[in-house]
């Protein structure tokens, strides 16, 4: 394992032990080297007369609570690549999970004074200031005596000295070094000694799980574990994470835990037991179905961990947003939204929208300042007529009632800006939901611009400014987008995901990290998405113009694939020849092309434009027939010999016909195994 020290962000010489020669042999500078910080600068030793004065690099803190204990040092604002580094090349490197105890302790060896400093001890009871007399590497654990003056506070009155005395002689003196926090010293001697128990302290609070141990034990613990843990844990303090995903991981953690325990009890109480009675095969019995529980929990904490598996996946929130349905009078009513009405606009609005037809039956008209007021009023049927202007909302704009929104004017002009942090920014749950000539503007929301999860959603002439994923088509929805521009999404521009209906046409989807992410075979209960792609231009995304994702074992049973399977026969394949580039390309062709009978590539000539297409078709029809075979295969593996054909297929309409894909990073095309 390296040697060396760890600091915080700012740079500082440490002051223990006798201070370095400024000239000297190599055997004299060693101990200087293991003096400097995992992050200082060396050009804080080049002068020797820094050492003269030494000082603290660490900010401090005072605790809060009416006993007045001396200042702290702040440790806790460390960044997460300062974790990062202190983990991977200082404590863990590439040790087992068996091995983690040893390494931490080797590596508080090298960094952490034995003695003579002062530290808060600190229970989620009381805080009481101590002087560390020794420390027991071996154990994580210091030896400690109460500090003088006495210094305590407690939630307890009658929580005396006496009653810490006492406590301290019944654990032998011995504290663990997580519940330490250690006094402030501004001579920068005890600098590595905070920095190191902030760090074990960190790692077994945030890190380290009980049942790591018993993990398969591999040299790659801090890949494995570790690292998509420490990123999770950041990712959730800057708000990177749906708030209800991070509920959902802890609720996991905590029923994880609470069946590792269980079991580790059940496993006690069998090792001592030696008669084979009915009660222990019962006890096995449990312990297997607490396993198997337990194992289940690990997978689902290991899939929220893995920042890509999370993206790739997505959060599968369900909304509670209930629609109010028809008025009771059964009247509709037609919403305008202005900042400020003025005689020509109202005047504008009635000519152009409110009155078009002179025997068109009475309608009442309501008048908002902003559009989540005008939303929030509306039943089915309402109409939301949005004005020109810049409006900026902080709360999600959630749409459960069948709907029309529209703006007044082009989408440039009808401005709806989302600012604040927040999940989403709009929610479709409505039937038939209908926005247009609308610009949304996303700010700090951890999900997509506009998530619909169930009904339909047709989104025309609007302009869609991104900071994280742009539309996500939820399963069983469909979502219809036209004429519109998508652009700046962290993620991908449009998630598409299985059992799901979607049609793009003329659309301009640009400068994401991947044009459209087609969410396959995330369930097997779920049906293949239904995707129609029209004359959309897909181009400057990072990433591939369109991926698929899918899991390796249809990789497997691609080699096994027959051409021509029944399979193919349900499939529905629209293709247009009126294609500039693919005016010599027939039908039978491209379906030959999708079915692997000849290469993407083989006729001179074909363009990147219907390479990206033929492409696309061709993944689809493939996961398709193959999903078909898995579920012939289960349907057997459960005795069902003979299947309904109606049953097994999986029929997908496919129109990926004229669509343009330029300038993506990876290509027009590719695929995810999971």
């Amino acid at each position: 394992m390296a040697d060396g020290r760890l600091a915080a962000g700012a740079p500082g010489p440490e002051a223990t032990g006798p201070e370095p020669e400024c000239t000297g042999g190599a055997a004299e500078r060693e101990p200087a080297a293991l003096e400097r910080g995992l992050f200082q600068d060396e050009d804080s030793y080049s002068d020797c007369s820094d050492q003269d004065k030494p000082r603290s690099s660490l900010p401090s803190f005072v605790p809060a609570g009416k006993v007045s204990f001396p200042e702290m040092f702040q440790t806790s604002h460390l960044l997460f690549y300062e974790r990062f580094r202190a983990y991977q090349d200082y404590i863990l490197a590439d040790c087992k999970a068996s091995e983690v105890r040893e390494f931490t302790a080797e590596f508080l060896e090298k960094v952490l004074e034995p003695s003579g400093w002062r530290a808060v001890w600190h229970t989620n009871v009381f805080k009481v200031l101590v002087e560390v007399t020794d420390v027991d590497f071996a154990a994580l654990e210091a030896v400690a005596r109460l500090a003088q003056p006495y210094l305590c506070e407690c939630q307890v009155s009658t929580f005396t000295v006496e009653c810490v005395m006492e406590l301290l002689e019944l654990r032998e003196r011995r504290l663990p070094l997580q519940e330490l926090w250690v006094a402030f010293d501004d001579s920068g001697a005890f600098d590595q000694t905070a920095l190191a128990i902030e760090h074990v302290r960190f790692f077994y609070q945030n890190i380290w799980r009980s049942w790591d141990e018993e993990e398969e034990d591999e040299y790659d613990y801090f890949v494995r574990c570790v690292e998509p843990r420490l990123r999770l844990h950041y990712d959730i303090l800057e708000e990177r994470v749906p708030s209800g995903l991070v509920t959902d991981y802890r609720s996991l953690l905590s029923q994880c835990e609470d069946s590792y325990r269980k079991f580790l009890n059940l496993r006690s109480s069998l090792s001592n037991c030696n008669s084979d009675t009915e009660q222990e095969n019962l006890s096995m019995v449990e312990g297997l179905k607490l396993y198997s529980e337990m194992e289940q929990l690990k997978q689902k904490l290991k899939l929220i961990e893995n920042p890509l598996l999370r993206y790739v996946f997505g959060y599968q929130k369900n909304s509670n947003i209930q629609a109010k349905g028809v008025r009771p009078n059964g009247q509709k009513v037609t919403h305008v939204v202005s900042s400020a009405m003025m005689t020509g606009l109202l005047q504008s609005l009635l000519r152009d929208r409110l009155c078009q037809e002179p025997c068109q039956e009475e309608v009442e008209i309501q008048f908002h300042r902003d559009p989540l007021s005008a939303v929030s009023a509306c039943f089915e049927g309402d109409t939301v007529i949005v004005c020109p202007g810049h409006y900026v909302v902080h709360a999600p704009l959630s749409i459960a009632e069948c709907i029309t929104l529209e703006g007044y004017g082009l989408p440039d002009d009808v401005v709806i800006e989302k600012r604040g942090k927040g999940d989403t920014f709009v929610d479709c749950t409505g039937a038939d939901i209908k926005i247009s000539s609308i610009k949304f503007v996303q700010h700090d929301a951890v999900e997509g611009i506009l998530i619909i999860h169930r009904g339909k959603t047709t989104l025309e002439n609007c302009v869609l400014q991104c900071e994280t994923t742009g539309v996500t088509v939820r399963a069983s929805a469909e979502f219809l987008m036209k004429a519109s521009d998508l652009y700046g999404a962290k993620g991908a521009g449009v998630e598409i995901y299985p059992g799901s209906k979607c049609t793009l046409s003329d659309n301009g989807i640009h400068h994401c990290k991947e044009g459209i992410l087609i969410k396959d075979f995330l369930d097997e209960h779920y049906d293949i998405p239904q995707i129609s792609m029209v004359n959309n231009i897909i181009h400057n995304n990072e990433g591939y113009g369109v991926v698929l994702v899918k899991p390796t074992i249809f990789s497997d049973l691609q080699e096994n694939t027959p051409d021509g399977t029944e399979e193919n026969k349900d499939l529905k394949i629209q293709t247009s020849g009126e294609a500039d580039a693919a005016e010599n390309l027939d039908l039978d062709e491209l379906i030959q092309c999708a079915t692997g009978k000849m290469g993407l590539c083989a006729r001179s000539g074909l363009g990147e434009q219907v390479e990206g297409n033929c492409e696309i078709v061709h993944e689809l029809l493939a996961a398709s027939t193959q999903k078909g075979q898995l579920r012939k295969k289960r349907l057997s593996e459960l005795g069902i010999m003979q299947a309904d054909d109606s049953l097994l297929s999986q029929e997908m309409f496919v129109s990926i016909v004229g669509n343009q894909f330029k300038w993506n990073g990876k290509g027009s095309f590719g695929t995810f195994l999971f």
